[in-house]
């Protein structure tokens, strides 16, 4: 059913690396992939909190947060 000579090439054993480290291989479109986080490295996973941010996006909102000014009520 399906057609021919439209589907991209799907590799058995593409290997994926992580960040921290960890190899392992699975089916993909890619032979090569990097990834960021994995299941190793994970908090859900780990149990340990980790903040993880690669454009500083977290600092910049903390920033901003610590300029706000608390909100006057309006009365009446």
């Amino acid at each position: 059913m399906a057609k021919k000579d439209i589907h991209p090439k799907y590799f058995d054993k593409a290997s994926v690396t992580c960040a921290c480290g960890n190899s392992f291989t699975m089916g993909a479109a890619k032979e090569h992939i990097e990834v960021e986080i994995c299941s190793r490295c994970h908090p859900f996973y780990t149990g340990k909190e980790k903040i993880v941010d690669t454009l500083g996006r977290v600092e910049k909102f903390k920033k901003r947060l610590a300029k706000k000014q608390p909100v006057k009520k309006k009365t009446k």
